[in-house]
């Protein structure tokens, strides 16, 4: 039977007290407690990642739960301070990648907000102010066509040439990656370019698509974009994720130095964005491939959802299972 949650912390709170405390003299380095502290701490970890352990299974969604999971992570690197870990390829592949993505929700939740709300509002924005829209797409060059008129028709235009769609997928595949990475290296800034790179990646898209289902593109859009866009469009939003874990770091380190906190999260997000780079290969294959041959539009929503279901299954099955086993 489970415990109540209120005995449960009654009865275990002056020892992780006692632990948050050693963490806090120890301030990253346990060359600061003594001989007998850091048995004591030694102790008190095992104790803890115990209590760990019961609290994910009885009480995953209280807050204290979120709590001894940061009192474990901040206690670890103190108590194991001198092992390295290094993971495998295959590791990696199979199952660190999927860990990442998976261990820290909230990062993906808000990066996610941050892309798709301002998508959402400008889209509308766009459809219902087409003349004002059409003078805004007219500042990029990547919205410039959508401006002047020229979406591309799916069933018109198709391209079927190896040569060409290869390298039209490789050129696809450099930008997707490049727009990854901004959005994983802006967390250095404190997060600031992450959020600038989510938003806009986010109103380019809203404003391309509003601009698009305004002039009777809507069919062609939705063909042309779904197929390798719902794939991609997670895939960055890992990768913001990424980046705003690693900003979280610098801004509210906790216990660690920022340069500590820096090290540990920052290694986190590199996997993160590794990572979605390398799984945006497909997307530009699909993109360079699968789309330039005209699907209707159920078979392209059946491929671009498809793709993305898969990755999330992955993240849910590898990643949360792994997290759940640590």
């Amino acid at each position: 039977m489970t415990e109540p949650l209120s005995e449960f912390v009654a009865a275990r709170r002056p020892r992780w007290d006692r632990m948050e405390a050693l963490v806090g003299r120890a301030r990253g380095r346990v060359s600061r407690l003594t001989a007998a502290e850091v048995r004591e701490l030694g102790a008190g970890y095992r104790e803890v990642v115990a209590d760990l352990a019961y609290a994910r299974r009885s009480y995953r969604a209280d807050p204290v739960t979120a709590w001894l999971e940061t009192l474990v992570r901040d206690m670890r690197p103190l108590v194991y301070g001198s092992v390295v870990e290094r993971d495998s390829l295959v590791g990696f592949v199979t199952t660190g990648f999927w860990r990442r993505v998976a261990e820290r929700p909230v990062f993906l939740v808000v990066s996610a907000l941050l892309m798709f709300v301002p998508m959402g509002a400008m889209g509308l924005w766009a459809h219902g102010h087409p003349t004002q829209a059409r003078a805004v797409a007219g500042v990029s060059d990547l919205s410039a066509g959508t401006a002047e008129g020229g979406w591309r028709d799916a069933d018109s235009d198709k391209v079927t040439a190896t040569g060409t769609n290869a390298g039209f997928s490789a050129a696809i595949f450099t930008n997707n990656v490049r727009v990854a990475l901004v959005a994983y290296a802006g967390g250095l800034t404190a997060g600031a370019i992450t959020v600038v790179s989510l938003m806009f990646n986010g109103l380019l898209v809203g404003l391309i698509g509003g601009l698009a289902v305004h002039s009777g593109g809507g069919d062609s859009f939705w063909r042309l974009v779904v197929p390798h866009g719902v794939l991609e469009l997670s895939l960055i939003v890992v990768a913001g994720a990424a980046g705003l874990r690693t900003g979280w770091a610098l801004v509210n380190p906790g216990h660690r130095t920022r340069t500590e906190a820096l090290a540990v999260e920052g290694r986190a997000g590199v996997e993160m964005a590794l990572g979605a780079a390398l799984l945006l290969v497909p997307t530009g294959v699909v993109e360079g491939f699968v789309t330039p041959r005209g699907l209707t539009l159920g078979p392209a929503v059946a491929v671009g959802v498809g793709l993305a279901a898969l990755f999330w299954a992955a993240v849910i099955w590898r990643g949360r299972r792994a997290a759940g086993g640590r």
